[in-house]
């Protein structure tokens, strides 16, 4: 499974790459304001899991297993 994080190292964008790590999944970082504008992204962290996006709420119920 591809895991994405588009982050502007916000502080929720902190929360989740700890909560990545913490649950040892390996992820790609995107920082790169023109490709999140692109995809239509208005609020970060975005975590995309296998081509679904989640925003912080969800991603952090998919990494506790609340939501599959």
């Amino acid at each position: 499974m591809e895991y994405i994080l588009y982050t502007i190292d916000c502080p929720n964008c902190k929360i989740l790459e700890n909560k990545l790590k913490e649950k040892g999944i390996n992820y790609e970082d995107c920082k790169d304001i023109d490709i999140m504008e692109e995809k239509g992204y208005v609020h970060l962290p975005i975590l995309s899991v296998g081509g679904t996006d989640y925003n912080f709420n969800n991603a952090m119920k998919y990494i506790e297993g609340v939501i599959k």
